[in-house]
């Protein structure tokens, strides 16, 4: 496995980081742990949370994985792991805390509320990696960013990063950050896989020229890249569970993923995996680490097993023509979570 610097910080990380999101909800604490532990023993040393999970959001959940990935943390070597975690943000209506008022921001008072609760729940003094879940594109970035810094300075948090944010928000925040002279983020973490490809125009540059590492979370397309909505919805999963009792905007998130376009895509990517001789997830992953921005990829599972799927990807090397047979299917099939092939979500 190897290590790569997260931004500009002083922090490295392994290319292949642990997502918690389904801790506390699809997997109970005794499996979380077991996934945790896989994860340690081949040497993962990134592990990634937020104060909203688990997914789906719910205020009886609210903080529940932090709390499963804390009591975890306690038996182990501290300061051998990078621990990340995200405050909310505004949320763009997806999830309104029970803590806060319900009404979360990123301004400083807000800020420090949340970074002192996730420090309780996660038992430790310090967040390796603190990140916005959202970004709040009507507060002044410079605010945010100093709240930020001062938690740097207080030794709480090492290095910043955001999430879902746009080109022109992480430019924006770069911009304020010089010019007001405050912390800047040193990583962006957002959706990227083979049928989401969008992170390879504009915010990939901004990450090459500027530093900024790309943390891609759902490399298997929210789990469709593993081939398993192909035929039926299968039991069990998220987006199963969104189309048939979810509000308006998961049920809107699952017809986004669940496509036919992105079946289809999925079908000759499983056809690629299989000539030469790994999984489709296995292909997934990998490619998802094979980008030169890109620090570490982001991965989930609700078992052992499930992990040890992504994990064959660990020493995968996608040769030049498997790259350009994955080409291939982006220009038949461009981003086929829009219905109008455009890249833009």
């Amino acid at each position: 496995m190897q290590r790569r610097r997260l931004g500009a910080s002083g922090i490295a990380v392994t290319d292949i980081c642990m997502g918690t999101m389904t801790f506390g909800s699809q997997c109970n604490e005794r499996t979380s742990h077991d996934i945790l532990d896989r994860a340690y023993s081949v040497g993962i040393d990134f592990y990634d949370a937020a104060e909203m999970y688990p997914v789906p959001p719910q205020a009886e959940t609210f903080g529940r994985t932090e709390e499963i990935l804390g009591r975890w943390l306690k038996a182990k070597p501290r300061e051998q792991l990078i621990i990340a975690t995200k405050i909310t943000g505004p949320g763009h209506g997806w999830f309104s805390p029970p803590v806060r008022g319900g009404r979360t921001a990123l301004d400083a008072r807000q800020i420090v509320a949340a970074v002192e609760a996730s420090l309780l729940r996660l038992q430790t003094d310090y967040i390796d990696l603190y990140q916005t879940h959202w970004p709040d594109h009507h507060m002044r970035y410079e605010d945010t960013l100093a709240a930020l810094g001062k938690l740097i300075d207080q030794g709480k948090v090492r290095a910043i990063g955001a999430s879902n944010e746009t080109s022109w928000g992480l430019m924006k925040s770069l911009w304020a950050a010089e010019r007001h002279n405050t912390a800047r983020y040193d990583s962006v973490q957002n959706n990227f896989s083979l049928i989401n490809r969008r992170c390879e125009s504009e915010l990939a540059q901004v990450c090459r020229r500027e530093q900024i590492s790309l943390l891609p979370y759902s490399p298997l397309g929210g789990g469709v890249l593993t081939g398993k909505y192909n035929d039926k919805l299968p039991e069990g999963a998220r987006f199963t569970d969104y189309l048939r009792n979810g509000g308006a905007r998961q049920k809107s998130m699952a017809q986004r993923f669940v496509n036919d376009r992105s079946l289809e895509a999925t079908r000759r990517f499983a056809r690629i995996a299989e000539d030469i001789g790994v999984s489709l997830v296995a292909l997934a992953v990998a490619w998802s680490r094979q980008h030169d921005f890109v620090a570490s990829t982001i991965i989930g599972a609700t078992s052992v097993a499930q992990l040890d799927q992504s994990l064959e990807a660990v020493d995968l090397i996608l040769d030049p023509e498997t790259l350009e047979r994955i080409d291939e299917v982006d220009v038949d099939i461009p981003c086929p979570l829009r219905e109008d092939g455009l890249r833009r979500l």
